[in-house]
């Protein structure tokens, strides 16, 4: 797959090059939920994360025309390069005043994280064996976390002292080093051979031929949802509790850095051993189950406490256990699939779910108050569409890993019979 001998080294400068580009998203995204909240209210967030997928597929696309045209590594080179500069005149619509720029802000958060960090992963699926990515993909994300912890503790710092809107320069500026590193990544793991585009831009096809796929786009569809209505319950409780923009995009700041904290630990202590030591299967089991204790308090004791507790717990093993355990299920596939299909799933999708939940929570909201007359949704709205969509991940949980097993089985098959 790749045409150098130091796909480890490789490896390990993209989790360098995400530590810059986590930092730089702490920015955008504390400031981009505490002014959107500030000028449009919590109440809509619903509305602009239904146009993050917009956002998201134009960006997927425009990612599909360059990797045609220029190869993975000035594509990923390219598109870091481009969306900081994004940011940067988002940074210059707010200053002047011009309101949407906030909403634009927003959608172009949502979509740049995705499309760049899955860029990271292509890289490394195509790099790592099986077991090098069981022992290397949690110190990766650890690595990553590094950058993420430190911006949330700059935004709780600086925040109140130089206001919200001016960290965004730093996280236009921080996606330089990001795309300088990831460029020196593919000079020691290799650039990837690239097959001859045979599926279209976005290889649409290859979900057709290909069960893996299919299972992991569901699998990230009911991931979403669940995120979704934790985020847009964490947002409320936390409009309610800390009305005052700066205030408020401090306490965003020091609650990503926890958050970042903990999938830290995970990333280089649990997801290791976990992968190590346990089954894919139980590992991806496990998760949905622990989410359902989480939103099952959150139903019974709605506090600002419980919802960050929810929403915490649900990022930390996603930036670590999950994200570790479902990279895996890449490995094996074709560059299209790793590099083409991956963005549709795991940037597009991640994106589609979420801007779908949302839209329909925005539709429920609205239905509410036209038909019932009741100004917000009831706040227990959120942990109940959680739980359901747990129990159809744990479904897909089961029947993804079981497709794993068997392939695994018949690959065993066919090297023993080679070895007769």
């Amino acid at each position: 797959m790749s045409v150098d001998r130091r796909p480890v080294a490789g490896a390990l400068m993209v989790g360098f090059a995400a530590s810059f580009l986590l930092c730089g998203y702490e920015f955008v995204r504390s400031v981009s939920t505490s002014l959107f909240i500030g000028t449009y209210g919590a109440h809509n967030l619903p509305f602009v994360m239904t146009l993050a997928p917009l956002g998201t597929f134009g960006m997927v696309w425009g990612y599909g025309v360059l990797l045609s045209r220029f190869g993975s590594r000035q594509t990923l080179f390219l598109t870091s390069v481009l969306s900081g500069g994004g940011i940067l005149a988002c940074y210059g619509g707010i200053l002047s005043g011009f309101h949407p720029a906030v909403g634009v802000l927003y959608v172009l958060r949502e979509a740049y994280i995705v499309l760049i960090i899955e860029q990271y992963w292509s890289f490394i699926n195509s790099v790592l064996r099986d077991d090098q990515g069981r022992k290397y993909n949690g110190p990766i994300c650890g690595i990553a976390s590094v950058g993420a912890i430190c911006g949330g503790l700059i935004v709780g710092q600086t925040a109140k002292v130089i206001g919200s809107e001016h960290l965004l320069i730093f996280a236009g500026l921080s996606l330089l080093p990001a795309a300088v590193l990831a460029w020196w990544a593919y000079g020691l793991g290799g650039v990837p051979v690239q097959e001859p585009e045979k599926r279209g831009k976005l290889a649409l096809g290859l979900f057709r031929d290909i069960p893996t796929l299919r299972y992991l786009a569901g699998l990230i569809f009911v991931t979403q949802m669940v995120s979704a209505v934790l985020d847009l319950r964490f947002s409320g409780l936390v409009e309610t509790a800390l009305p005052i923009q700066d205030e408020r995009t401090a306490y965003l700041g020091y609650f990503y850095a926890l958050l970042n904290g903990c999938a830290f630990v995970f990333q280089f202590g649990v997801a290791p051993l976990l992968l190590h030591f346990v089954s894919l299967r139980t590992a991806h089991l496990g998760i949905p189950v622990v989410h359902l204790i989480t939103c099952g308090v959150l139903l019974a004791y709605p506090t600002l406490t419980t919802g960050a507790l929810a929403y915490l717990v649900f990022k930390t093993l996603d930036y670590s256990v999950f994200r570790a355990a479902k990279e895996l299920l890449y490995i094996p596939l074709s560059f299209d699939a790793r590099y083409r299909a991956k963005e549709v799933i795991d940037a597009f999708g991640y994106r589609a779910s979420k801007g779908m939940t949302s839209g329909l929570i925005a539709l429920a909201g609205t239905i509410s108050y036209r038909v019932f007359n009741i100004g917000r949704l009831p706040g227990s709205v959120y942990p109940l569409v959680a739980l359901g969509a747990l129990g159809v991940w744990s479904w897909i949980a089961w029947a993804i890993t079981r497709s794993e097993d068997d392939r695994g089985r018949r690959l065993r098959v066919s090297e023993e019979v080679a070895d007769l």
